[in-house]
């Protein structure tokens, strides 16, 4: 595409006289009431005008370049590998890299205020979070939108369990992972035989059942008042500050972090994971192969549920306090905004993904007011340009070398 194509001088201008014309009774047009009087804005026209034309001659010059890069990397025998890729599997860059990273986050509580410390505490635990979803969403295939459901049921079995029989942080922690397990394979069995697009919606309807549950059953989940005075993670019945308090939970999130990396790492390398892929690229052909699929997806949804479990009574523990407003379906869209953008099937994808989606939002507060349509274009901008996400998932290949013997 060459830079100054009339075609695409003419395309974009038309853009811009239809983005004027539609946006002209609200950014004109402005009455005023009290003093009986039209205000005509013909600057914000002309804002508008410039703006969309600058703008669509962009996106058209980037979509060339992207369609000029695909051929030349359809041409090409292999692709370079991802930066983050390269360095996982480069030894002596990774190590390095480890180590810093390391020494950071021990050292982070004690530079950083409460403030920045509680921001970590929300970011890993979103890591986690995602790395749950990535297991059914990424591996499996299989598209769930009512993974705050499972976050729920684990906020609220250590609320209720401590509510009503005053059980502590480290017992509920494994109680609400197998809660969260136990309603994943429930949600399982009826959408065994769904794909796609009613997969989503089941599941969808799913997590605004036991929200609405949660909200109306006064009696049980004491309804919209939620449960208050829920006890911070405790060390041996030792009295914590409030400030000693979020630096142990902060290293408590990032131990189960790195245990949530290391499971699902081992995941994907087990049959388990292999037979979850196999699900993802071809249900009939792994049907074939002598997998069972009924068996494989009741298991993708109890594995990604028991984290959500984990992480909603650590969200009960941080917060001290949980209602029904917490679970809502915005909540399983960001924890899945996080998995697409990251990279689908890509842990180190959906570490980057969290960063990204929770830090930044924090650090930039200037543009508070135009958060969702930053979020939304950043959204759009990956779906076209880069699909992948972040992080691509290595599609592994598998190469047969005889041995002297057979030669």
């Amino acid at each position: 595409m060459k830079l100054f194509n009339l075609s695409e001088i003419r395309k974009s201008f038309l853009v811009s006289l239809w983005f004027m014309f539609l946006t002209f009774p609200i950014m004109v047009i402005r009455v005023n009431p009290v003093e009986k009087v039209i205000e005509w804005r013909w600057k914000n026209m002309l804002f508008i005008g410039v703006g969309s034309f600058v703008l669509s001659f962009v996106w058209r010059y980037l979509l060339a370049r992207k369609e000029k890069g695909s051929r030349k990397t359809e041409t090409a025998e292999n692709s370079s590998p991802e930066l983050i890729q390269h360095i996982m599997q480069d030894r002596s860059i990774y190590l390095p890299v480890s180590g810093v990273i390391c020494v950071f986050a021990i050292i982070f509580p004690f530079i950083f205020s409460a403030y920045q410390t509680n921001i970590m505490i929300t970011a890993l635990m979103y890591v986690v979070l995602g790395l749950g979803l990535n297991i059914v969403v990424g591996v499996a295939g299989l598209l769930n939108l009512g993974y705050a459901a499972f976050y729920a049921v684990g906020a609220y079995t250590y609320g209720l369990l401590h509510q009503h029989y005053g059980i502590g942080f480290w017992v509920s922690l494994p109680i609400g992972a197998i809660l969260a397990a136990i309603f994943g394979i429930l949600l399982g069995f009826p959408v065994l035989r769904l794909r796609g697009d009613y997969l989503a919606i089941v599941t969808l309807g799913f997590g605004e059942i036991v929200r609405l549950v949660l909200e109306n059953w006064n009696a049980f989940s004491f309804g919209p008042s939620g449960i208050a005075n829920i006890p911070r993670p405790g060390f041996f019945g030792m009295q914590m500050s409030l400030q000693t308090a979020t630096i142990y939970t902060y290293f408590l999130v990032i131990g189960l972090t790195l245990f949530t990396i290391f499971v699902v790492n081992r995941l994907q390398d087990s049959r388990i994971g292999r037979a979850l892929l196999a699900l993802r690229e071809d249900e009939i052909a792994c049907q074939a192969m002598g997998i069972d699929k009924a068996q494989v997806k009741l298991m993708a949804f109890a594995l990604g549920s028991t984290w959500a479990g984990m992480m909603g009574v650590v969200f009960a523990a941080k917060n001290t306090f949980i209602n029904p407003a917490s679970f809502t379906f915005i909540e399983s869209a960001m924890i899945l905004s996080i998995v697409v953008l990251g990279g689908m099937g890509s842990a180190a994808g959906v570490v980057v993904g969290s960063f990204v989606l929770i830090l930044l939002p924090e650090y930039l507060r200037a543009f508070a007011d135009y958060r969702m349509i930053l979020f939304g274009a950043i959204m759009v901008m990956m779906m076209v340009f880069r699909p992948q996400g972040i992080v691509s998932s290595v599609r592994r290949t598998y190469r047969f070398e005889p041995t002297k013997h057979e030669i």
